[in-house]
């Protein structure tokens, strides 16, 4: 049976193997998503909401650190930024009278540990056209000491009376499309490949252990009439 086995599992190909790790790291939910630094959207529509992102990744995600976040901004035609927004993991200040109730929090969330420094802007004007600034000022506590370190993203906005795409926006979003589909048939190619490799390699494994068991019944009833002529 330990012999059969063996044959068994040596029928399993490298490519069914490839196939089962896709499968499985498909099923795996992402606990701890790694940080990744995206750029925020640069293009804003009059009248609706915007989100200004804004994510400065700490080099070492073991080391625990806290964070301060201030939003700068500097309008078109101004030559100095504006202090608009201050959130320290627990509160939000809104400085700028231009942004009040306009301006919420859209970043990382119940942690003083702040990566994520994206805010949400209501009601988009105008007027909102122009530089913004955010900037981390991030404390990494260390075992002995602790070690102060900042960090700055710049975004330049554009408010628009009409959402517009632009032709790398629309490759993107058909070339995921078609790489989706692509994995897809991948998968149901070698879900069929693996079916049948598999179930020639049970037939072949069943085939052996009958040979075997024939052998060994054969042998058995040779012993047997060896000894009834010795008797």
């Amino acid at each position: 049976m330990v012999q059969t086995a063996l044959h068994f599992l040596s029928g399993m190909s490298a490519r069914c193997f490839l196939f089962l790790c896709v499968l499985c790291a498909l099923w795996v939910p992402l606990c701890n998503a790694a940080c990744a630094e995206v750029d925020s959207d640069t293009e804003a529509v009059a009248g609706q909401g915007f989100k200004l992102g804004c994510i400065s990744c700490k080099m070492r995600g073991e080391v625990e650190a806290s964070a301060i976040v201030d939003w700068y901004f500097r309008a078109k035609g101004e030559t100095e930024f504006v202090h608009i927004y201050n959130y320290d993991g627990e509160v939000s200040i809104i400085i700028d009278d231009r942004f009040d109730d306009r301006v919420d929090w859209n970043g990382s969330r119940k942690t003083t540990d702040l990566q994520d420094a994206s805010i949400y802007i209501h009601n988009v004007t105008f007027n909102d056209s122009g530089v913004y600034r955010c900037f981390f000022r991030r404390t990494l506590s260390y075992a002995s000491y602790e070690h102060e370190t900042t960090a700055s993203k710049v975004v330049h906005l554009t408010v628009v009376a009409k959402a517009t795409r632009g032709t790398a926006s629309i490759v993107s979003e058909v070339m995921m499309y078609v790489s989706i589909i692509g994995l897809q048939l991948w998968l149901l190619v070698e879900m069929i490949y693996c079916y049948r490799k598999i179930a020639a390699a049970g037939d072949e494994a069943l085939r052996a252990s009958a040979e075997e068991y024939l052998a060994i019944a054969s042998e058995s009833k040779d012993n047997c009439t060896g000894v009834q002529v010795a008797e």
